[in-house]
């Protein structure tokens, strides 16, 4: 199984922090208090991968609520794998990631996801980031939808 990357236990711990804030400004929520549980361990361990496999069920159980409301897939529908590429220039991934997405564990989308952005080459980080803003998420956004953000667009200038 793949490993959870310390960037996504925080991120899940302020998402948490955001949604279900401290009553008296002193005791967390039990999803906090889960994630920083597994947080603190990969500080004072000096990790950066928490085992998808063996994190506490409260802790796993947390960072998936977290996980759920992330984007699923980072396609913005222009598919360079389709033409013989190995890596898609829109997106980034590999043709193998683009073919198996469905079938990737929360941890491995997140680690693709996580690669992808560090490396910032993909067209969904310059050239059409305003593309990838408008992307639901799913590995195929809805054409009329994408059709409609265009129109709405400004022009750019020259």
């Amino acid at each position: 199984m793949a490993g959870i990357h310390i960037t996504d236990i925080e991120a899940a711990i302020n998402w948490w922090r955001a949604r279900s804030p401290s009553p008296d400004g002193l005791v967390a929520c039990a999803e906090v208090r889960a994630l920083a549980e597994v947080y603190g361990l990969l500080v004072y361990y000096h990790e950066s991968l928490a085992d998808e496999a063996s994190m506490p069920a409260a802790a796993r159980a947390a960072w998936l609520a977290w996980y759920a409301q992330t984007p699923d897939a980072p396609c913005i529908a222009i598919c360079s794998t389709a033409q013989g590429d190995a890596l898609c220039k829109g997106c980034g991934r590999t043709e193998d990631e683009v073919q198996h997405w469905p079938q990737l564990s929360p941890a491995d989308k997140r680690s693709v996801w996580r690669r992808i952005t560090m490396e910032g080459t993909a067209w969904r980080f310059n050239r059409y980031a305003e593309r990838a803003r408008l992307a639901n998420g799913t590995d195929h956004p809805d054409a009329a939808t994408l059709a409609a953000a265009a129109e709405a667009a400004p022009a750019p200038r020259r």
